[in-house]
Formats: C-alpha cells, structure tokens, sequence
C-alpha cells in the first residue's frame, strides 16, 4: 500500500477515570462494545486490522465492499466493528464471527451482518493527520464521510457534557460500554493511553468457589480467584474471575485460602465433566475454547463457603464481561444468597436513538 501510514499501526487507547471530565476542550462519545480497528484503503486495496495489528479482513466480508464504496480512495481510519441485533449491540454474536472455517463466517456474515463505526482519521489522500489536534481531525472525518450509508456509520460526538452524562446513563441497556472523552487538542499517538473512558461499575457478591496459581509456576502466589452465582435452578454458574492483585497479596491469599481447599472436591458442584449440551447448563471453568489459545486453565476448588464483595461493569450472556475487582470479604453472607437476583438489570433503550440500524 502506497500510504503516508502503512500498516500494522497500534491504535491510540484511553485510561479509565471516574466520572466525566469538565470543561470546554473535550469531545465525547459513547464507547461501543465491539472489536477496535484500523482500516488501510489504498484505491482497490483494504485492510481491516485489528487492535494487536491482524487483518480480520476474512471474517468481515461483509464490509469490504462497503468500505470501498464509502472510504477516500486513499486514507487510514480508527474505529470499531459492531454487530447490532434486536435493539442492542451484541458481543456475543461478533466473537462468533472470528472461526476458522470460511463456510461458516460467509454463512454468519448474512445471518448476523457487521458495522463499522469510525470515530477518526489518520491520513487522507497524502497527508497524515496524527499531529493534528484532534476537533480538526473529527471535522475532516465528517467531511469525507458526510454521505456514510450503513453499515458504515460516523460515531456520534458532542461537546455538551450534559448530553454525555445522558448518553451513560440510558444507554447501557442497548450494550455500551460507558463514554469516551477526548481532548480537541490531542494528538494521536499510538498504543499510548491519552484518551479517557469512564465506565459503569456495581457490585455484586459472589461466591469465591476456586482459584488458579499465579503464572511463576511456583505455587507460591494466586493468580486468580474463581467466581460463583446461584441460578434460579441451584446450580452454581462460573461466572468470571478476580485477579488484578500485589504481588504481596497473591502471597497472602495461599495462606488465606488454605483451609478451605481441605477436601475442597468431594461435594464441589464443579466436580464433574458436564457435557454443554446437556440439560444442565452449567458454566464451569477450565473449558478450552479458541480464545484460550492453548493457556493452562487448570484450576484448585474451594470450598463453598467463602464469599466476597466484588464489582463489576458489565453482565453479558450470565458472565462478566470483563474481569471482576475484589472489594471486601463478606463473612456475613451465606453462599446461597449468591445469586443472579441480587444483578441490576439495566432496561435496554432503543439503539436507533444513537445508532440507526
């Protein structure tokens, strides 16, 4: 590709803070729950690359000829692939399009069809935009793609913070991750966080059923903890992981943990092999899965008796969406009040107020 930015490139990332930056040199936007990406056109050349630099061009179909269509005949541009189904967005649905077999991505690219949202730009023609302030970068993305028709989309942005603090929260329902902030006078500047992203968070209590040891292979430190809820059926459901601790408290959690794995397995609801098809439905940890990619995840029960307060952002499909944050021990509370019910359910708005299907 004859471009002034030739790929692979690392896309510029954000820093999570707490609450909505103030003020009059910033720019929101809400933050799709998608996979990110850079796209190369260079006349009848395109490349889709994801965020680690890897053409997903194969399992996007769908979105070649669009893009080809829409994008300047030569020009790089950030954004982030969708899918939206049924009034939200849906993660689950986009993981399944990333297989190894083309009969099975063409047969999805129809059933359940990608968008692209593009939130700004690189290079256009010759000229690179990275050490553009940003407000000027936004302004010439909407003038090249002021005619954008789906599946390609321009994300919304607004100056008003009002509007943001909105846009949070009504709109997590219908998948989104929280709202961007970036700075009008920032430049881009890959693989280093400069922008902000402000998240949901609550809280839940889980019960804490297994861990895994720390990657030293030593034994001497937890990797992670394994967290549990009860479904309405009694069954205790895997349903994502704590592991974002010191060095010092990896320690201090073997010690911790230790009597409770004394005869940990007899009674443990994960015990047995439960096939993923069966009338169970049980979520168990340890399943090899093509997002593994070959990683121990062998585990150590515990047993179920210990409790914890953890928070979260998001609920996807009954799991965390992202890792869980250990807040507090809870030795008030009984594992069987570990439930799905204690969850905040978020009613979904309609995607179209912010993204027309």
């Amino acid at each position: 590709m004859n471009l002034p930015i030739h790929p692979p490139i690392l896309p510029m990332l954000a820093k999570r803070i707490e609450k909505l930056p103030a003020g009059s040199d910033w720019i929101y936007e809400p933050k799709w729950d998608g996979f990110r990406t850079l796209v190369f056109r260079d006349g009848g050349e395109i490349m889709i690359q994801s965020r680690d630099g890897k053409s997903l061009n194969r399992y996007f179909p769908e979105l070649i000829e669009p893009l080809l269509e829409q994008l300047p005949r030569k020009c790089v541009v950030d954004g982030e692939i969708v899918i939206a189904r049924r009034g939200a967005l849906d993660f689950d649905a986009l993981q399944l399009r990333i297989h190894p077999a083309a009969s099975r991505v063409k047969l999805l690219s129809r059933q359940t069809p990608a968008s692209i949202v593009l939130f700004d730009l690189l290079a256009n023609d010759h000229r690179d935009f990275r050490s553009e302030v940003f407000s000027r970068r936004r302004k010439k993305l909407e003038s090249v793609l002021s005619g954008a028709t789906p599946p390609v989309y321009i994300t919304p942005a607004t100056d008003d913070a009002a509007l943001a603090q909105d846009w949070f929260d009504r709109f997590e329902g219908a998948g989104f991750d929280g709202v961007m902030a970036k700075s009008k006078s920032g430049l881009y500047e890959s693989d280093k966080r400069t922008m902000f992203k402000i998240k949901h968070e609550r809280d839940c209590d889980c019960v804490v059923a297994g861990f895994r040891w720390y990657r030293n292979g030593e034994r001497s430190a937890v990797g992670s903890l394994l967290l549990g809820l009860f479904d309405d059926a009694g069954i205790l459901q895997h349903v994502g992981v704590c592991s974002s601790f010191s060095l010092k408290k990896r320690r201090e959690l073997v010690s911790f943990l230790k009597p409770y794995r004394k005869n940990a397995m007899t009674q443990h609801p994960w015990r047995t092999s439960i096939d993923p098809g069966s009338k169970s439905g049980m979520k168990k940890p340890g399943a090899q899965s093509r997002w593994s990619q070959g990683k121990d995840l062998s585990w150590e029960p515990l047993r179920i008796e210990l409790v914890a307060e953890v928070s979260y952002d998001h609920m996807q499909s009954g799991r965390f969406r992202h890792m869980a944050q250990l807040r507090r021990w809870r030795f008030d509370k009984a594992p069987e009040q570990c439930t799905y019910d204690q969850l905040e359910v978020v009613p979904p708005e309609e995607l179209k107020a912010i993204f027309s299907e």
